[in-house]
């Protein structure tokens, strides 16, 4: 409920000692629908402030070159955005989260479609879940390929991987394009990931931040 969240939101800011004053203008996104209206009534009625939401109708400065623009989702859109603004075209970003996005940018600027795959949690879950004898692992940097141990077994495919499916799409997407892309690590599991590849050229966990408040900026007036 939005009085829930406002309740865990709150006492974070006040943790941080800023104050419901200190902020004048909220932008969000979310690729959850319901999550939209609740943090939209939680803003409206806890900081009298109506936010600006990534969507139709929304400038990004970006032309979304896909099937059905309408299906990519915002939190893609945000990086897009934000990865062309701040490296240039071709890149590509790779948010590794939840999911594990390919985002592709063109020289032009133009958002020419991706990739999506399942994330390192959800696999390593899924792991966990739907096998009788394997544990929960944490997802940290395994010491070598070959585990001498479940745990470390585990981790080495989870984590090695995932440093060749980013490898392999990477390459792939490259090859479409004819030429060299800046690639992007971001998202929760970004910089772990980049730690085992070569691929991914610069990390940058605030890029879905930056690029909301790119769009935020390019909306005012």
């Amino acid at each position: 409920m939005p009085d829930e969240y406002a309740a865990t939101m709150l006492n974070l800011m006040a943790f941080q000692k800023i104050k419901t004053t200190d902020i004048k203008e909220i932008a969000l996104c979310s690729t959850v629908a319901p999550m939209i209206a609740i943090f939209t009534e939680l803003l409206q009625n806890y900081l009298n402030i109506s936010p600006l939401i990534v969507g139709p109708g929304v400038k990004t400065g970006i032309r979304i070159r896909m099937d059905n623009p309408r299906e990519v989702g915002a939190d893609r859109i945000v990086n897009t955005v934000a990865g062309y603004k701040l490296y240039g075209g071709p890149t590509i970003v790779v948010d590794i989260g939840t999911a594990t996005t390919f985002d592709t940018i063109s020289k032009e600027g133009d958002y020419i479609g991706g990739a999506i795959a399942p994330g390192l949690g959800i696999a390593s879950e899924a792991l966990f879940s739907r096998t009788a004898a394997l544990p929960r692992i944490p997802l940290t940097h395994p010491l070598k390929a070959i585990g001498t141990n479940t745990v470390a077994a585990m981790q080495s495919g989870v984590m090695f991987g995932y440093a060749g499916l980013v490898e392999g799409v990477v390459s792939r997407i490259e090859k479409e394009l004819g030429e060299k892309a800046t690639v992007i690590g971001t998202g929760g599991y970004g910089a772990i990931v980049a730690r085992e590849t070569s691929v991914i050229n610069i990390v940058n966990p605030d890029i879905t931040l930056i690029g909301l408040r790119m769009i935020y900026q390019m909306n005012q007036g």
